[in-house]
Order: structure tokens, then C-alpha cells, then sequence
């Protein structure tokens, strides 16, 4: 079947109140599209089954983007895998099958790099999968990612659907969670430099050594880049993808040190003080990279850079903190 070009026919975002799945409404009306369907928990839970086929039945969707997942830091993981894992395989699974059921003509699930093993050689391509151990703590939670790249491949293989994947680095920007007790480090760096701005402090401690190389993108670069692979033609995506091996990696394909990062978000919060970087706390993972040349070749490229996008998410911040104060 081919993929619907009418700017009026239904797109369902799953997981429209998070920062990716947010980032895709945006990018969405502003490529123009007028019809699309987002439902709140409240209106509609993705972990029930008949009510996720109900839904389907009623608004069937042209194209779905699977957003929605339970995610957490480090400590959600590892003190509630049992939720971590069963709530994303029971969501994703409700939403692949009503899709297939309704005979949706295009699905793309949303995963996350740390489906790849925690010693994966770097930059880590989309053939390291399942080529090793994973990441204890969050090992549920990949597990699930995991799944849900395979439940698009065996529909595609069985039934001849058109379900794809993207896994992406680690994400920044508006909508980002800024609370220091679970935040991801780029939220976690604005609120601290902010704070110690406000209050004078003559320096901001950063966990570890400061050594470690990371890789972020933009959300808003995620969604420019959901919106590309959703728009390929079935050859194009067929060509740079393998259909046991068929999920596309998404990031900027360069990274920085922690180090590095730290400075920049202080110039950018216009922090005067000391930068100090404590080894006694963890490091992680020395480096996390993703080989990015499967996108390139099919055409996308990251626009954002570093500094830019940090920018607009200190801003972001500044506009939203009333709204964020814990």
C-alpha cells in the first residue's frame, strides 16, 4: 500500500505530550498536515488492547508515529523493570497490531540507542544488535526497544506491511525534563549553571571525571528526521535497509566530552565561576556514538549544532520555569 500524500488524511502521534513525540506534532503542522490525532492517557490507555482496537476502528489512522513509552533515569529502571518492561511491550505490541488490523499504511516506532551493547564497538551501527551483553540497568527497558524493532520486522515480513524504525542518540530540548533528581545530563547541566548563576555560587560540580564522550541531538532535528524516514518511498528504504536488520540510527554522528559539554552550556547560561568535575562519581560508558551513515545515505543530515540548540533549551527553560519548580 502505498503512503498517503494528502496533507488531510489522519496521522496518529502516540505520545504526543512527550518532548519527541511534541517535537513530531510541530514539525507536522508545520509541514502543513491538518488532520491529526492525539489522545492523553486519560482519553486513552495504550496498555489496554480492546481499547486501543476501538480507537483504530473509529479514526484509522493513514500513518502512525509511536512515541509513547515509559522511560525513566538510571534509578526508575532499575528499581521498576517489571513496569519498564511490561508497559512498553504491551504498548508498543496494542499499537503495531491495531495498525496492521486497520491496515495503516505506514508505522514508525521510536526506539532508543541503548538497545546496542554496553561494549559495542564505536560509532555503533545499526548491524550491533544483539551482538552482546546490554546495559544491566536499563537492560528491561532495551529489551522491550528490542522487541518492538522486530515486531515492525516480522509484520513487514509476514503481511507485507510498511513499519519502520529510528533509534536515536541522546536527546535535548524544549519540553526536556529539567528536574535534578532524575534528569538526563544536558537538563541537568542548564538547571544547575542557572542555579548557580542566580545565587552567586562560585562554582558548579559535574559528576565524574568529565571524560567521557557523548552524542546529542535536537528533538526538533529528531523530528525532522522521523518526518524524512516516514517520507521515503518503499524502494529507498528497502535499498539502505536489511529486513532483519531494518531499524536507522538518528543522531549528528559527532560527539563530545563531558568536559566539553559542561563549558558550553556555562557560556551559553553565562556561568563566570569554576567548573569542577568530581571522579569519585561514576563515569558511564567511556563513549556512546552513533554511525549515522545509513540516514546520511538515504538523505538527512542533522542541522542544529550543539551550542544553538543549547541556547534555545536554556531559553526554554527560562520561559517554563514556574511550571518546573520541584
Amino acid at each position: 500500500m502505498p503512503p498517503p500524500t494528502n496533507q488531510h488524511q489522519p496521522i496518529y502521534v502516540a505520545g504526543h505530550r512527550g518532548m519527541v513525540g511534541a517535537a513530531i506534532v510541530r514539525k507536522l503542522m508545520q509541514a502543513g498536515h491538518t488532520n491529526l490525532i492525539t489522545r492523553t492517557h486519560a482519553e486513552l490507555d495504550l496498555t489496554d488492547q480492546r481499547a486501543v482496537d476501538a480507537f483504530f476502528d473509529q479514526t484509522k489512522p493513514a500513518q502512525v508515529y509511536l512515541a509513547a513509552a515509559k522511560v525513566g533515569g538510571i534509578h526508575a529502571n532499575d528499581s521498576s523493570p517489571a513496569d519498564f518492561i511490561y508497559q512498553n511491550l504491551i504498548i508498543e505490541a496494542n499499537i503495531i497490531h491495531a495498525a496492521w488490523r486497520q491496515g495503516t499504511a505506514r508505522l514508525l516506532f521510536l526506539g532508543s540507542s541503548c538497545i546496542y551493547p554496553r561494549l559495542a564497538e564505536q560509532p555503533m551501527s545499526e548491524s550491533a544488535l544483539l551482538t552482546g551483553t546490554l546495559e544491566p540497568t536499563n537492560e528491561p527497558y532495551a529489551i522491550a526497544k528490542i522487541a518492538g524493532i522486530k515486531l515492525c520486522e516480522s509484520y513487514n515480513r509476514q503481511y507485507g506491511s510498511d513499519f519502520r524504525s529510528v533509534m536515536p542518540t541522546n536527546l535535548y530540548g524544549p519540553g526536556d525534563n529539567f528536574d535534578l533528581a532524575n534528569s538526563h545530563v544536558i537538563p541537568a547541566l542548564i538547571r544547575k549553571f542557572h542555579e548557580a548563576k542566580v545565587t552567586g555560587a562560585d562554582h558548579v560540580e559535574v559528576w565524574g571525571s568529565g571524560k567521557p564522550k557523548r552524542e546529542f541531538l535536537h528533538v526538533d532535528d529528531m523530528a525532522a528526521a522521523c518526518l524524512h524516514v516516514m517520507q521515503l518511498d518503499a524502494d529507498s528504504y528497502r535499498a539502505q535497509t536489511d529486513p532483519r536488520c531494518s531499524h536507522i540510527n538518528v543522531g549528528t554522528g559527532v560527539d563530545v566530552t563531558i568536559a566539553e559539554l559542561a563549558q558550553t552550556v556555562g557560556d551559553v547560561v553565562d556561568f563566570s565561576g569554576e567548573i569542577r568535575f568530581d571522579p569519585t562519581k561514576p563515569d558511564g560508558a567511556p563513549r556512546k556514538l552513533l554511525d549515522v551513515s545509513r540516514l546520511r545515505d538515504l538523505g538527512w543530515s542533522a542541522g542544529i549544532h550543539l551550542r544553538q540548540g543549547l541556547r534555545q533549551s536554556y531559553d526554554w527553560f527560562l520561559a517554563n520555569q514556574s511550571a518546573l519548580r520541584t
